[in-house]
């Protein structure tokens, strides 16, 4: 069953209620058994953080509105390389913060944003997009045509 949902860019205009979501997607992973995360900010830090990347371009992200509310959201950032010889080297992207809320999950909204993003990801000229999904958003990622890498390698450096 596909829900009618409107994708359009995010603006700077949106942070408090993006944040809020960040807060909620947040709170779902922590519900579902993983630890909590130390030490707690409050959500108007990311409403600001939201409004100042989204304000001066440095990050992109789009939302999905369902009757005029806000119910889901997708982040990029680019992610410079650097200069060579024989090649143009455009950015990647970074896919992350992809969120629907759960009322409105399996309906279209979520492939509505990343097809969103998508179209802007190859309209910018990004090289290809990343991302580190969750186990629950791999299929739909896998159904656009995301695929998994072949020469990524990851370090990470939780203490």
């Amino acid at each position: 069953m596909t829900t009618h949902v409107v994708v359009r860019p995010a603006r700077p205009g949106d942070a408090r209620i993006l944040a809020q979501l960040r807060w909620a997607f947040k709170q779902e992973d922590h519900e579902e058994g993983r630890p909590a995360p130390a030490p707690a900010r409050r959500p108007e830090e990311a409403e600001q953080w939201i409004r100042d990347r989204l304000g001066d371009g440095r990050w992109s992200a789009w939302v999905a509105e369902n009757g005029g509310r806000i119910c889901g959201h997708v982040f990029l950032c680019p992610v410079e390389r650097m200069p060579e010889p024989y090649e143009d080297n455009h950015p990647v992207g970074h896919v992350t913060n992809f969120y629907v809320t759960p009322s409105l999950r399996n309906k279209g909204a979520g492939s509505a944003l990343l097809e969103a993003l998508v179209g802007y990801a190859r309209s910018a000229g990004l090289e290809g997009l990343i991302v580190w999904p969750s186990e629950r958003s791999s299929p739909l990622y896998q159904r656009l045509g995301f695929l998994r890498p072949e020469e990524l390698l990851e370090l990470p450096l939780d203490t």
